[in-house]
C-alpha cells in the first residue's frame, strides 16, 4: 500500500483518477500506481518486465523507479510498510 506522496499532484491523481499534467499517458500512470499500491514487497514490481524496477543512484540513492514510458518514472523510497514520497519524475 502507498503510504505517502512526495509530489501533491501525484497523490492527486491516485485519490481523484483525475489531472491534466499526464493526460495523455493517463491510463498508464494509473496501471503503474494501482500496482505499486497493490505491491506487498519490492519484488512484486518486477513483474511485468516492462516496469524495468531499478534502484537508483546519485542524487536519488535510496529510491526506486518503474517505468512508465520513455520519458517518465515513478519514483518512490520503498519503506518498512511500502512506497513512501511517491512521486512522477521526467526522467530526462
Amino acid at each position: 500500500m502507498i503510504v505517502g506522496f512526495k509530489c501533491s499532484e501525484t497523490e492527486y491523481l491516485f485519490r481523484n483518477g483525475k489531472t491534466r499534467m499526464w493526460s495523455a499517458i493517463l491510463s498508464v500512470v494509473e496501471r503503474k500506481l494501482t500496482m505499486l499500491d497493490a505491491a506487498a514487497v519490492l519484488m512484486d514490481l518486477r513483474s511485468p518486465p516492462g516496469n524495468r524496477l531499478e534502484a537508483l543512484e546519485g542524487d536519488r540513492k535510496g529510491q526506486h523507479s518503474i517505468r512508465i514510458n520513455a520519458q517518465w518514472r515513478i519514483c518512490f523510497v520503498w519503506g518498512l510498510n511500502g512506497p513512501e514520497n511517491v512521486e512522477i519524475v521526467d526522467y530526462h
